[in-house]
């Protein structure tokens, strides 16, 4: 078994290995496992098929690795760099949620995670069992980053760091050792103000701590393959990947420009016009070989052309820009059937704008 020392170690490594926070946690069954039957049962899960599968597992961390005894969860604070106003604001270019402004964040955290388990195994003198997840494993990544005193899970359901806020990316180390001295949870605080609940523009969050993700921007644009409901088309505004609303309008401490003094904001997440804010004209003039180039190792391609190009075309119906139509009429003979129908819902929508 490690010492209170060799804990140190750990957390001075993992510090090392560039993340922003690092906590100790032993491997229980999720707080919250109890409420995940529930909320699938509702639906609330929209087309994830995946977070219904074998729930006992996602509930339990020895379920995904034998023998599990400790998590060492780490995060990156990814920053709320405030964008130019001429790109944020420019009804021709999309909005791109901040977690995708750099590279995908798996390739960034993962290999440090296997680092560290590497330097823990030097450090042990012997093998052990270990597994990493980055949010791709079952694992309620959440519920044990709040136990291991990262932060506390958040009205909006996110985890919030008091230092850094919400915009956090997380990832775990799962290992067959038992660690003598474990770290605390901390206190619940979020504030009286829903700020978040408030904030979020399709009503996804009615009621504190309860997300329908059927009516998530992030899962309308990100991880649904169909056509994003016509009633909704609205409320996405300029979104074309992801949303944050919800934790920008975070009342916690949030990173602009620097996390905390003398810690420099991840350069891989400074905002980027092309990619933070790209022009949805260019988009919708992308075929298959382009898209894949143009966003080749950004998490953008998790949504495929079929899908950027859909939401792009939903963003330029939203803009009220006449200029928007050439872009639309060409989109609307794109070979894929779900950029067409989307396309013509955009221009029957500018021409509804532009008749009052």
């Amino acid at each position: 078994m490690y010492t209170s020392a060799d804990s140190d170690k750990i957390r001075r490594q993992a510090l090392a290995l560039g993340f922003d926070l690092v906590g100790l946690a032993p491997a229980r069954r999720a707080a919250h496992a109890d409420a995940l039957a529930p909320w699938l049962a509702g639906g609330r899960h929209a087309g994830m098929g995946w977070l219904a599968r074998d729930p006992e597992t996602r509930a339990d961390p020895a379920r995904l690795l034998a023998g599990a005894k400790s998590i060492v969860c780490v995060a990156l604070a990814y920053g709320a760099e405030i964008p130019p106003a001429q790109c944020w604001d420019d009804p021709l270019r999309g909005r791109v949620a901040r977690f995708a402004w750099g590279p995908d964040y798996h390739d960034l955290i993962a290999p440090r995670l296997e680092e560290l388990a590497r330097y823990i195994e030097r450090d042990l003198g012997r093998p052990l069992a270990w597994k990493v997840a980055v949010d791709f494993a079952p694992l309620l990544e959440r519920d044990h980053a709040a136990r291991a005193g990262l932060g506390f899970i958040g009205k909006s359901n996110m985890l919030v760091s008091p230092v850094f806020g919400p915009l956090l990316l997380l990832g775990e180390l799962l290992l067959d050792v038992a660690l003598d001295r474990y770290d605390e949870p901390l206190p619940q605080a979020c504030c009286a103000a829903s700020c978040c609940t408030a904030a979020c523009p399709t009503g996804a969050l009615p009621e504190p701590y309860q997300l329908d993700a059927r009516r998530c921007i992030s899962w309308l644009t990100i991880e649904n393959k169909g056509a994003i409901p016509e009633v909704l088309r609205p409320n996405l505004g300029r979104w074309i990947f992801g949303c944050d609303e919800c934790q920008t309008s975070c009342q916690w401490p949030v990173v602009c420009g620097s996390a905390v003094e003398g810690t420099p904001l991840h350069a891989a997440f400074r905002f980027q016009p092309e990619l933070a804010t790209p022009r949805l004209e260019e988009l919708l003039a992308l075929d298959e070989r382009g898209f894949r180039e143009r966003f080749a190792g950004t998490p953008l391609l998790r949504a495929k052309r079929r899908g950027l190009l859909r939401n792009a075309a939903v963003a330029l119906g939203n803009s009220g820009a006449a200029a928007a139509r050439p872009a639309l009429e060409r989109a609307a003979t794109d070979p894929d059937e779900l950029i067409r129908d989307h396309a013509a819902w955009a221009l029957r929508r500018l021409t509804a704008a532009a008749c009052g």
